[in-house]
């Protein structure tokens, strides 16, 4: 039926159960938000994300078994629509970077008050990004920065096809939009990293991504 506003559906990641349950208490109290499941562990999220499709996913950094950042980039891997917003007590501009660069939609600290995380929430999934105000200036300054790398960076070793696909990253692309983006297989692109991540100095997605950002300019083609 036209002009009906349907709830947004999210999923609750975080290794502490009086969180999950303050969480879902805050949101039935706020309506339009509904809480479709929770997760402790990130085997549990990928596992719920696939069965759940969730709109909007709650993600804690830290969990017991995977790093929150590695969680964001697999959800993004198997569910594109899907949209991430961290939710941590971790204050660390890097983390923050990082998250952006594998695909999430926004971080913010616990501390936010709960009007404000149900605003986040609608605006993350109207498409829309969210950073907590601690660390906004900071991140970008860091993903706009272009000063020098302490990595062994050569840009003039990457082909055009290679600065296509950091392009790409630093846009929080996964895998598989890179390869639909640059008509080659995702197996292609995978390898292709791993290439480059050698060339950049770097062993994470999100290292290279920010090397990458920081040291790439448009005025000094390759």
């Amino acid at each position: 039926m036209s002009g009906v506003v349907r709830p947004i559906t999210v999923l609750i990641v975080d290794d502490h159960e009086v969180v999950r349950l303050g969480l879902q208490a805050l949101f039935k109290r706020a309506g339009g938000i509904v809480v479709v499941g929770e997760a402790g562990t990130g085997q549990e999220a990928v596992e719920a994300v696939r069965r759940l499709t969730p709109a909007v996913v709650l993600l804690d950094l830290r969990l017991p078994d995977v790093n929150g950042i590695e969680v964001c980039r697999e959800i993004r891997e198997i569910a594109p629509a899907c949209r991430v917003l961290f939710l941590t007590s971790f204050v660390d501009e890097e983390a923050a970077v990082a998250t952006i660069l594998a695909g999430a939609q926004g971080y913010l600290l616990k501390e936010v008050l709960g009007e404000a995380l149900v605003r986040a929430i609608e605006q993350v999934a109207a498409g829309l990004s969210v950073l907590d105000p601690a660390f906004t200036a900071q991140v970008l300054a860091r993903l706009q920065a272009s000063g020098p790398s302490a990595g062994p960076l050569s840009l003039s070793s990457l082909s055009q096809q290679e600065q296509q696909m950091m392009a790409l990253i630093v846009e929080g692309k996964t895998n598989k939009e890179i390869g639909e983006a640059l008509s080659v297989s995702e197996k292609t692109i995978r390898n292709s990293l791993t290439s480059v991540f050698k060339k950049l100095g770097a062993t994470r997605r999100s290292q290279a991504a920010v090397t990458y950002s920081k040291q790439y300019s448009p005025q000094n083609p390759q």
